[in-house]
């Protein structure tokens, strides 16, 4: 995995010039309601601070999160992607699969231990030991806990990330094959701070 590019270094690429750059910044700590003295400090974060690495993993969903994210038009998918984040893992976008693409979502904790953040799509199924959702042989439950104990933020992204959707849905038991997950003493899909939880 090559080094990450700084914000600088992605808006030279694309043909802004070291003037619009500073006049960006200028306009970013007005925005912000900083004074013009932050207008060096903004420039220098983003000329010396890499983007930071995004890790998005999928558990137990209806997709429409990724489906909704990849037909955007403000902004483009492209943009986000190449431009605005480093997009290092995120199983339904990337061109690797298999064990190529679990060496680098494990390559990615190693190496930005502390300082990725991790996006969860989907929740975990609790019912089963988990077993109604199996990701690179594991349960999700273990991946998400395994990434969520380094990332510097988790996101529960959607929602079935938040309160379980479709895979929570009523009267369904959770003796019976339907995912489903437990948090507490409320036998259904894990609420928002459930990923939060698990740290």
């Amino acid at each position: 995995m090559s080094q990450i590019e700084t914000f600088y270094e992605v808006m030279r690429r694309q043909g802004i010039t070291r003037r619009s750059f500073l006049k960006y910044c200028s306009l970013t700590a007005a925005a912000l309601g900083l004074g013009p003295t932050f207008a060096p400090k903004i420039a220098n974060a983003m000329e010396t601070k890499e983007r930071t690495p995004v890790i998005w993993l999928h558990g137990l969903e209806c997709t429409c999160c990724s489906e909704s994210f990849i037909r955007s038009a403000h902004p483009l998918v492209k943009d986000v992607v190449l431009s605005m984040i480093s997009l290092d893992y995120d199983d339904t976008l990337m061109a690797s699969a298999g064990h190529q693409a679990e060496a680098l979502l494990e390559e990615t904790i190693q190496k930005y231990k502390g300082k990725y953040i991790l996006a969860v799509e989907g929740n975990p199924p609790l019912n089963e030991d988990g077993m109604f959702c199996i990701i690179g042989g594991k349960p999700f439950l273990d991946q998400l806990k395994h990434a969520a104990k380094d990332a510097a933020a988790v996101i529960a992204w959607g929602s079935c990330a938040s309160w379980g959707c479709v895979q929570a849905a009523r009267p369904e038991s959770v003796d019976r094959s339907v995912p489903s997950c437990s948090y507490g003493d409320n036998r259904r899909s894990a609420p928002t701070d459930l990923t939060l939880h698990l740290r």
